[in-house]
């Protein structure tokens, strides 16, 4: 692993606590509006706590996430339904997920594209299907064809490019323009701010379920995943806000053949850097060359650590996660999921990183949060990294 003390950390980004925590309860209260939604579970792991000399190792499990095995959903659900929301001029406040699918009635259908790895398409075809909408989504070259089939099977049209993933999103937003559809992606760009900043808004939802199930435990670490970074960043904006204490230490976790947030980390001007190429990892999740401009002005100011890992980190946490300690509950992480948490398992087990450890104070007294943001997405994948042994360290 590589990984670089964050120069660039002033934590100026503190904004407004009430209305960040207020929105993101309207958030979560529109989420409870959708049919089956239930808060997925908080674990707390206490045998490897123990194992590994820290206060307490505490788990959000987003693999049941309304069946579909991914966080994505609630950021494609909120954004969606702000959009048309917005379209027939109601007040959002005052929606539910059914008045936002009666108002196709009003609006007739609508066509939403987006690009994905994955996780994200699915959400999006999810949430236009449960609204009674078209989706079509693209995916890069190198896509599993279950992740394809997955989307599929919701309704939407599914394709592979031939291309990596931020060409496949500057595609689709090419043919949203050209055919007048509804581009709903968690990335920003110049004159596309608003869904994105939507769509980070709705994965508060999870911030909201973890500080109710802390109650009064309060963490220490957070350690994030990054592929464009609007998750990571929706994240550390409610949690700074929240409980208002700067000591709480960030760690952005990514791979190595797309690790931009960390190229960004060490270049001293602290503009955003892009990696391009064909970005190819088994963080399908993380695969972004190009950083959410809006989510890098957040965690340049507010991350302590950028960590940059390869795949063998990741199926790490994948294993360990799988075949817990006693009494721990047994977690099915897919590999973006697990990256954050194999990153923290070798920090702890490998001397090489003790200075590391140290600097992070990964002792008794910490207690440490990870977000499990994918289960079981490739069986096959899946199978190979926990029973076979692939990308072992």
């Amino acid at each position: 692993m590589k990984w670089i003390d964050n120069k660039h950390r002033v934590r100026k980004y503190l904004g407004n606590h009430s209305d960040i925590v207020r929105v993101s309860q309207l958030v979560k209260r529109y989420h409870e509006t959708i049919p089956k939604y239930v808060a997925t579970p908080l674990y707390r792991l206490n045998q490897l706590s123990e194992h590994f000399g820290v206060g307490n190792i505490f788990l959000k499990d987003e693999s049941s996430r309304f069946n579909l095995q991914a966080f994505k959903v609630l950021g494609a659900t909120y954004a969606i339904g702000k959009y048309i929301a917005e379209r027939i001029d109601e007040d959002f406040q005052q929606m539910t997920f059914e008045k936002i699918r009666q108002a196709k009635d009003i609006i007739g259908e609508l066509t939403f594209i987006s690009a994905t790895d994955g996780n994200h398409g699915r959400g999006v075809a999810w949430a236009a299907k449960q609204l009674g909408h078209r989706a079509i989504i693209y995916l890069p070259k190198g896509a599993s064809h279950l992740r394809v089939n997955h989307i599929r099977r919701l309704g939407a049209e599914a394709y592979v490019t031939d291309m990596n993933y931020d060409e496949t999103v500057e595609y689709c937003a090419k043919r949203a323009e050209e055919n007048n559809w509804v581009f709903v992606q968690d990335t920003a760009s110049f004159g596309y701010e608003k869904l994105p900043r939507w769509i980070m808004e709705g994965y508060r939802t999870i911030a909201v379920e973890i500080v109710d199930s802390l109650g009064d435990k309060r963490p220490t670490h957070i350690f994030l995943q990054a592929g464009v970074g609007s998750f990571a960043a929706s994240m550390v904006q409610f949690f700074l806000e929240y409980y208002g204490d700067d000591e709480l230490k960030i760690i952005l976790v990514e791979p190595h053949a797309a690790n931009c947030f960390y190229q960004s980390a060490c270049h001293q001007d602290g503009e955003a850097q892009i990696v391009t190429g064909d970005l190819l990892t088994i963080m399908d999740g993380l695969s972004c060359g190009k950083p959410n401009p809006v989510a890098w002005n957040v965690l340049k100011d507010t991350v302590d650590y950028f960590i940059s890992a390869p795949d063998e980190i990741a199926a790490q946490g994948m294993r360990i996660l799988g075949q817990p300690l006693d009494k721990d509950p047994r977690i099915i992480a897919g590999e973006s999921g697990a990256a954050p948490f194999g990153a923290f398992t070798e920090i702890i087990r490998n001397d090489k990183y003790v200075s590391l450890r140290e600097q992070l104070s990964l002792n008794i007294e910490a207690n440490i949060l990870f977000i499990n943001t994918e289960g079981n997405t490739d069986p096959v994948q899946y199978e190979r990294i926990t029973w076979d042994g692939m990308f072992s360290m």
